[in-house]
């Protein structure tokens, strides 16, 4: 099967804001407690911390940390998880049918970023809380000493303020599932307020708006819209939040997700370029997905009232591997409007690693995320790919190839490619217009025969990188081959033709 990739470096959507490849931490399931924080462990720290999971996140190379949720945020007291642990209190979380020790907290939370080299994205209750809660977390975060929360951390142990610069006003309140839940105009109001008062406090912070939870919903886009317009003043992002799921065991459909990404992305677009239109603005207002993975098999969300459950702790496939893959390209070509997005979630709960008390797991979606992580610098290539079809169901016709393509000031080129083919190998064909591959870097692939192959704690190495196969012609040109149900990463030095 033959693919051809054009490229020209005068082409690009801007730069790749490194933030797309961000993470998520909420209370819940087994995210925090036996994940991030695990002192009962020989593998933690001094401080609970565990050390594997600290590594393998850092291989992810994540700007950003989303916390505390999530659902768990709307029926949260951020005062319950700072001060001794011997007098946090002990609480019912709404969201999750759990327990919650309080014993993590905001305190904790920071210093485990600070170890892991990444900076806190929290986000705050606007569902039973609300603006002057929210105030009072923002001065004990990011104010100097010398106030009585600012003091309240300094006595806790943290005489420097975190200096917390992105922040979420609240998580999913179009949800009916939602602590606090409300309609768009109510919400609206609630963030304004927020919004209004943080940054009276802090002039320097970013602010994400609750989006719609999901494409499906029927307040999709106008909750977005009501926002939009009454908060337009006070807000840098919107949220979009989408998980994909295989319900119906057709990898040829699963495998053409690609395309719902970016109709998303693309609605999006078209709101923030209408809502600017309205208010005759001439300030950019960017996408926020800070929440997308895959998940659809493990649905245990009733903790019955137990402390760190073992909740949605999906196991990851061949085929869930390369939808993420998806996403991440996604991001990547839409880099003028997608700038923060966070993978739900690093530890446990659907995510990348899980854990025992002595163990951890790499699933088959850490690979594309570290590769892409790693490689995806600089510009984002627009792409003109030729590439053969197939029939992915009501989606229709999709083409075999998914990519993304990047370059780097110093002429780096880097390619991600995903082949959607079940049973045919793809040569690709890259040319880019203005410049000529010199030599061919780093190539990386993950592939099998099996959609459904997955790392366990049996065999944990089936699904991993191996080397791939990619040279430079005579003209310049990359000719790489991605094999059936595959991906592969490729970096290559360029020059002017």
């Amino acid at each position: 099967m033959q693919a051809k990739l054009h490229l020209d470096t005068d082409f690009h959507s801007g730069e790749i804001d490194p933030r797309i490849f961000s993470g998520f931490a909420e209370h819940l399931g087994r995210c925090i407690y036996e994940g991030i924080y695990d002192p009962g462990s020989p593998l933690a720290d001094g401080e609970g911390f565990r050390i594997d999971v600290l590594e393998a996140i850092a291989k992810l190379r994540m700007p950003l940390m989303r916390y505390p949720g999530g659902n768990f945020v709307s029926a949260y007291d951020w005062v319950d998880g700072v001060g001794a642990r011997s007098e946090r209190p002990r609480r019912l979380d709404y969201a999750w049918r759990s327990v919650e020790s309080n014993q993590f907290g905001t305190d904790e939370f920071m210093r485990w970023c600070a170890k892991l080299g990444t900076e806190a994205m929290m986000a705050i209750n606007l569902g039973t809380k609300g603006s002057a809660e929210a105030g009072a977390l923002l001065e004990y975060c990011n104010l100097p000493a010398g106030t009585y929360w600012a003091d309240r951390r300094v006595a806790n142990g943290s005489p420097e303020p975190y200096k917390v610069k992105t922040w979420c006003l609240g998580n999913e309140m179009d949800g009916p599932w939602q602590a606090g839940h409300v309609p768009a105009e109510v919400y609206a109001q609630r963030a304004d307020q927020a919004a209004k008062l943080m940054r009276g406090l802090d002039r320097s912070i970013e602010l994400i708006a609750c989006g719609s939870s999901g494409r499906g919903m029927a307040t999709y886009l106008n909750y977005d819209r009501v926002t939009l317009e009454y908060c337009w003043n006070d807000i840098h992002y919107v949220s979009a939040h989408r998980y994909s799921e295989n319900h119906r065991n057709d990898t040829g459909w699963f495998l053409a997700e690609g395309v719902e990404i970016e109709r998303v992305i693309e609605d999006y677009a078209g709101l923030f370029d209408y809502v600017r239109g309205l208010k005759r603005s001439n300030k950019r207002i960017y996408l926020s997905f800070d929440e997308w993975n895959v998940w659809y098999k493990a649905k245990e969300m009733d903790g019955n009232w137990t402390e760190a459950p073992h909740l949605i702790e999906e196991v990851y496939n061949l085929e869930d591997a390369l939808v993420c893959a998806q996403y991440l390209n996604a991001f990547i070509r839409r880099a003028d409007v997608v700038k923060i997005a966070c993978i739900a979630q690093v530890v446990n709960v659907i995510a990348p690693l899980l854990t025992t008390k002595d163990g951890l797991l790499v699933q088959s979606t850490f690979y594309p995320f570290a590769l892409m992580a790693e490689h995806a610098q600089g510009r984002s290539l627009r792409t003109v790919l030729e590439s053969p079809t197939y029939k992915a169901g009501e989606r229709g016709e999709t083409p075999v190839l998914d990519v993304s393509a990047s370059i780097k000031e110093d002429g780096t080129l880097a390619v991600f490619i995903v082949n959607r083919s079940q049973t045919d190998a793809a040569n690709l064909t890259v040319s880019i217009a203005d410049v000529k591959a010199t030599a061919i870097g780093d190539v990386k692939q993950l592939s099998g025969t099996d959609p459904k192959a997955a790392n366990t704690w049996e065999q944990p190495n089936l699904l991993g990188l191996v080397p791939g196969t990619a040279s430079v012609t005579g003209n310049g040109d990359i000719t790489v081959t991605i094999p059936a149900l595959g991906f592969v990463a490729l970096t290559a030095a360029t020059a002017k033709r």
